[in-house]
């Protein structure tokens, strides 16, 4: 039985209440002063304090901020005959969970006990049953031919109904979800598998998805060509669910738009970054700026000329903006400090374009570091560990800063990452790359149920890199681990997260425009 306490001077007079709160499943206890009632929640168990505003002795407000000191998580309700405004907001800014006013009738007071205790059961019984509908609809979407719109929506639900569960105890849902989801990447694999090439050689037509090469033609160079000034906003590996987790921080201070778009593969740095930098895919730009970027290079040198394809690509546009266009890279708090600080010398910028690393470090780094694995054990956890590193930031601040100068913000991400739990066999030799998602080399050979071949790169716009090189692409949550030492590995890498393959995890990601409403 829920335990209220009832606190008020004239208890006698609400016997009828307490009564009817009794028959409704209520066990009731009450006390006329404020240091009875102190003196009962120390010694007994409440879910429920009503408290009278107007008592003789200690009043209602410092009963009920005395009470507070010591449970600040008891539910108090707050009765009183004082309509005035001034009452409310002091009895709000004493944490009240309601308020009622003077006189109550029985029904009134059943609600109002029964908003608060019962809210969350009766909140998580009907989301129960919402949960298990959707949850079934997304294998029903399966049977019906899918459109690249349509992956996009059913992303979305699926990320949605991940982030719902964070709020249910019983958690037995998020293992039903996660099949379905897996069922959903094994289809969207083949849909990749089918689609993908001829969608790279359609530039400009309708029937391809908006690709990272897409993306600052489509939606930064418009405004820039109408005297704008724009910043463009890059969060290393951020999954459109972390950014979902993310977008509330933002709303009090910014109207904000959403679309989405398709990495382009392999869904890794190296690659999806510098296509959404130079707008090209990584067969052009290896072919056409080769003393910028070219595979024969280790992985750390592939993005040291971002700032210098993303000029590119506005010269090919038409746009020159020499130093007019500024680009700042960020690898940690202490440099987004730093960037605050100097905030002020960046501002002249017709495009300011910031690469944040922090969420891909975080995200290796739990692969290294057995602690991370313990704090963020998988794909909730991890939204979490990302807001709470958005919290504790300087990056809010800095965007708020950027859009109150009439700058609009885009805000996006190069890839997502997806946590691999199983293990695939692949086999190649010296020379083949070493990521996880993906691998280019030659004589590769893969398990076909689990991987995306390709023998031709130039199908996929993909550099050769010399005679005879191949690609394999991980799909679903597969990695890719050599038989040499092969058990070793396949322990070390359970279970951490990746990108470089085909997920909707890793492909499907935002493109989100904000502007300032201060």
């Amino acid at each position: 039985m829920p335990r209220i306490l009832w606190v008020d001077d004239e208890i006698e007079r609400l016997q009828a209440h307490i009564l009817f709160l009794k028959e409704k499943g209520y066990e009731v206890a009450t006390a006329t002063n404020g240091d009875d009632a102190l003196y009962k929640v120390k010694h007994q168990d409440f879910d429920l304090v009503l408290i009278d505003e107007m008592m003789p002795g200690k009043d209602g407000l410092t009963t009920l901020n005395e009470i507070k000191d010591l449970y600040p998580y008891l539910p108090v309700i707050m009765i009183t005959k004082n309509e005035e405004e001034s009452l409310m907001e002091e009895a709000i800014g004493q944490r009240i969970d309601d308020y009622l006013t003077k006189p109550v009738n029985p029904s009134q007071i059943l609600m109002a006990c029964k908003k608060i205790l019962d809210r969350k059961n009766i909140i998580e019984e009907r989301r129960t049953q919402v949960l298990s509908n959707q949850m079934s609809q997304l294998s029903l979407a399966l049977m019906n031919p899918l459109s690249i719109d349509d992956w996009i929506d059913l992303a979305l639900k699926v990320f949605k109904l991940d982030m719902d569960l964070d709020e249910l105890s019983d958690q037995n849902f998020r293992s039903i979800l996660y099949e379905h989801r897996r069922e959903l990447n094994v289809e969207f694999g083949k849909f990749i598998e089918k689609n993908y090439g001829a969608w790279v050689h359609s530039e400009g037509q309708a029937n391809r998805p908006v690709f990272s090469t897409d993306i600052i033609k489509n939606y930064v160079l418009p405004l820039l060509k109408k005297g704008k000034k724009v910043a463009f906003i890059v969060i290393d590996c951020l999954r459109l669910d972390q950014w979902l987790s993310l977008e509330p921080y933002f709303s009090d201070w910014f109207r904000i738009e959403r679309e989405h778009y398709y990495s382009i593969l392999p869904t890794a740095t190296p690659f999806s970054r510098n296509a959404l930098f130079s707008g090209l895919f990584p067969e052009d730009i290896e072919k056409y700026y080769p003393d910028l970027w070219s595979l024969n290079e280790d992985d750390e040198s592939l993005n040291r000329y971002e700032k210098e394809l993303l000029d590119l690509q506005l010269k090919r546009n038409g746009l020159d903006l020499g130093n007019k266009l500024k680009y700042v890279k960020i690898m940690n708090n202490e440099d987004l400090r730093r960037l605050n600080k100097s905030l002020n010398n960046l501002m002249d910028a017709r495009l300011l374009s910031i690469v944040v690393n922090i969420v891909d470090i975080i995200a290796h780094s739990r692969s290294d570091l057995p602690i991370l694995k313990e704090i963020a054990p998988d794909e909730a956890a991890f939204r979490t560990l990302t807001r709470s590193w958005f919290e504790h930031s300087p990056l809010l601040s800095i965007i708020r800063e950027i859009g109150k100068s009439g700058t609009v913000v885009f805000i996006t991400s190069d890839h997502g990452s997806v946590r691999g739990l199983r293990g695939t066999r692949v086999i190649g030799d010296r020379e083949t790359s070493t990521n996880l998602r993906y691998k280019y080399g030659r004589s590769l050979k893969a398990d076909p149920k689990h991987t995306i071949f390709i023998k031709e790169p130039a199908e996929w716009r993909l550099p050769k890199r010399g005679i005879n090189t191949t690609y394999v692409f991980a799909k679903e949550d597969f990695y890719l681990v050599y038989p040499t030492n092969y058990n070793k590995y396949l322990h070390y890498y359970k279970d951490s997260f990746q990108h470089g393959g085909v997920s909707l995890e890793e492909m499907l990601l935002p493109i989100v425009r904000l502007e300032s409403k201060e």
